[in-house]
């Protein structure tokens, strides 16, 4: 099965094509990205052919056409590159980065309410400090408190 953390920046413009299609046709999926990129005919086959190398596309022939399909979900392939993301950093500044994503992206009204619920749930068995859990974490210059070793 694919890692969504495989993928380059390019391979994921293709898989959002395909998951908001659900499947597709090569000239199907050529038409769209051409459209709102400068991409070659040759240059997305490329692609869809590393996706399929890769286990995130599954390709099927029906007549002279290729149809292709994801083998990995949106919202997991989101969900391993949170995951990913957030295991890079220190446990003491994931909350401040969350903080930040949050202030920075436009969100629904039904976005903030199920965030708001999250955290309301959260808030009753939170500690109250994070421990840093960085690599050597007694020089660690960019944490506040250095609390114990993790």
């Amino acid at each position: 099965m694919a890692q969504a953390q495989d993928m380059s920046t390019a391979e994921w413009e293709l898989m959002r094509v395909i998951w908001t299609m659900h499947e597709a046709g090569s000239s199907d999926i050529i038409r769209v990205i051409q459209s709102k990129k400068d991409w070659t005919e040759s240059t997305i086959k490329t692609l869809l052919r590393r996706l399929v190398k890769k286990e995130a596309l599954t390709t099927r022939k029906v007549g002279r056409k290729f149809i292709y399909q994801p083998l990995i979900g949106e919202e997991e392939a989101m969900d391993q590159m949170t995951a990913e993301t957030f295991d890079r950093l220190c446990r003491m500044k994931r909350g401040h980065a969350i903080a930040k994503l949050v202030a920075d992206t436009t969100l629904s009204q039904t976005d903030i309410q199920e965030l708001q619920q999250i955290l309301a749930e959260k808030v009753t068995t939170a500690p109250e400090k994070v421990a840093c859990d960085c690599i050597a974490p007694m020089s660690c210059e960019n944490c506040e408190d250095h609390p114990m070793m993790v």
